[in-house]
This record gives C-alpha cells, structure tokens and sequence, in this order.
C-alpha cells in the first residue's frame, strides 16, 4: 500500500525547523516544566477483568503465561494505588509543585479519593485513557467507545472534562482524529517529537499537540538502559534543565520540558528522593518554573496561535472554563 494512502496522522520531520520560534512563556521563562504522575493502578491487563493476559509493566519486564494470575504484577501495581500515590502526592503539595495527573478512568473509579485529592490540591487531568491498555490494534469504535465512557467517568468524579488525551504507549492511527471529534479537549500527548507543543491539521480543526517525554521519565527503572540508582534519574532531569536553560540564554529559544512519573516506580521511598531533589533544583532557579499542562496549552493559544496551520479554519478548545488555570481571554470560539 502506498504510504500517502495509510490512515492516521501524516510524518513530520522538519517541525520548527533549524532556527526555532522565539517562545514566550509567562514571565520570561527560559523553560516551563511539566510533571505528569501518570495514575494507572488497577486499570492495567488482567485476567481479573477478562483480559486474557497479565501486564508486563509492573517492577519485572516480563510477563506470566495467560494461564494463570500474575499475583506479583498485580501487587505492584496495588503498591501505586496504596502507597505510592500518597507519598508523592505529599511531596508535591508540601512544594508547592503543581502538576498533571495523567488518569486512567477505571483506576479513578477504583480509588475516588484520588479524584478528590486531584481537585482539592488544584492539580489538572490529562485523560489516560478508559484502561491502561493497548490502543494500536483497537477498532475505531471501540476506541471512541472509550474515550466516551472515560469522559463520563472523569466528569463524574473531578466535575470537569480533561483538557487533553494520551493513550497507552501506542497511538492508533484513530486516535488523534477521535479526540478532535469528541471535541472539548485543548491538546493532545500522543507525540514525543519536540520540546515545544505545536498545531496540526485535523479534518480543518487546529489542533495543538503537547508532546510526552519517554526519555525524562521513570520507566527507565523497568526498561534498559535502566537507572542503577534513585540519583542517576535526578542528574538525568537536573542536566536537562541546565542545558535547556544554557540553550535560551544563547539565543536559542526558550523550551519545554515534560517529566513523566508513574506511582508504582517513583512513588518508592527511595526512588521518590530523586523527584524531590529535582524539584528543589527545579524551584532554585529564577529562569525555570513548573506549569501545568492545561496552563501550558492554554497560554500556547493565547500567545502563539499565529502557528496554526493554514487553512485549518476551526481551532479545538476545552469545555470546561472553571478547570484550573484556566483564562479565557484572547481564546478562539468555534
């Protein structure tokens, strides 16, 4: 088959090109960091829920045959839902952090004091999908099917609709064109090709992308090459931010930086040092502050939406003007 004539979203391999755009971000900043804890714990494959399989991604990269319960797997992600959400929801409050909780929505049903805890603090929710489970080979109905259920799920329980989507760790070739058509969302994570969001053309919708980090993220604890200790993590995001940072003062333009967390891995005790160190290096420079990820796609389109794409006539927004963070001025109606 020709490759113009595959569905799903078209290649990209020039972006902003050699000389990036000159970012404005709040302040003045050099760079805005995103934290998204990614919530999934009792959303993942089980036999439990008729899966017909275990998951594979708790603290061992392997996985048990479909005959029998991986019991070690399911406790471990237990471990997230029990313990490891709490302690680092403690960091983050005790710091001032504010951050992405990334939700998958039957782990939200599953422990609705997380949903409560997410409003009280004054987090925001990128939708995790309805299950932490594979969308690449999924019918499109079946996709969309979840995505609506998840929606009423979410609603139910934070009384807001997320402002962006991500699936698990692979799209569909659906995905992107099934948010925009659900409508209500102001981006999408189902990318990790920049380090600045940027807009892409969806059946003449302007939709901004907010790409994910698969590289400043903790699954480096489960997959090769893995980090030996709680510090190789930390100097990994520390050496992050400065070179970014060195980069914006040399003219090179300002970044954005995303951090992904999962509470089983980094919410351990001697793991989650790691992430307060980090943000305390974080929190000691002027040039560097943490955003949410609504924040951040919210400012995007009210200071650069002079990127969209052309010909792109209609522009996504979110449903939901009392999620926090959120301003309305200078916002695009459709």
């Amino acid at each position: 088959m020709p490759a113009d004539s595959l569905p799903g979203p078209r290649r990209d391999f020039v972006g902003y090109g050699r000389r990036p755009p000159d970012v404005l971000w709040p302040g003045g900043l050099s760079l805005v960091v995103n934290v998204v804890l990614n919530y999934e714990a009792g959303a993942e494959y089980s036999l439990l829920d008729g899966d017909g399989r275990n998951d594979s991604w708790g603290e061992y990269p392997f996985q048990l045959g479909p005959e029998v319960r991986d019991i070690g797997t399911e406790t471990h992600f237990e471990f997230g839902s029990r313990v490891g959400i709490w302690r680092l929801a403690r960091l983050f409050d005790r710091l001032g952090v504010p951050i992405t909780v990334g939700a998958c929505a039957v782990a939200l049903e599953r422990n609705p004091e997380v949903a409560e805890w997410i409003n009280e603090a004054g987090h925001d929710i990128i939708g995790h999908d309805w299950r932490h489970t594979e969308n690449s080979p999924m019918p499109r109905e079946e996709e969309r099917d979840h995505i609506r259920r998840a929606v009423e799920v979410f609603e139910r329980l934070t009384g807001r609709k997320p402002a962006g989507w991500y699936v698990r760790s692979f799209p569909s070739v659906n995905t992107r064109e099934l948010v925009v058509e659900e409508g209500g969302f102001l981006y999408d994570s189902d990318a990790s090709n920049d380090e600045l969001p940027y807009f892409v053309d969806v059946g003449g919708t302007s939709h901004l992308v907010i790409p994910y980090s698969k590289v400043y993220n903790d699954v480096r604890y489960l997959i090769s090459p893995t980090y030996a200790a709680p510090r190789h993590f930390f100097e990994l995001l520390r050496e992050a931010v400065a070179y970014l940072c060195d980069e914006a003062a040399a003219g090179d333009g300002a970044r954005m930086m995303t951090v992904g967390l999962h509470e089983r891995w980094s919410g351990q005790a001697g793991r989650a040092s790691a992430i307060r160190d980090f943000v305390e290096y974080v929190q000691s420079r002027s040039d560097v502050a943490f955003m949410r990820r609504g924040e951040i796609a919210r400012w995007w389109l009210d200071h650069h939406h002079e990127w969209r794409p052309v010909g792109a006539s209609k522009l996504s927004r979110t449903s939901d003007p009392t999620s926090p963070g959120h301003d309305t001025q200078g916002e695009e109606r459709v």
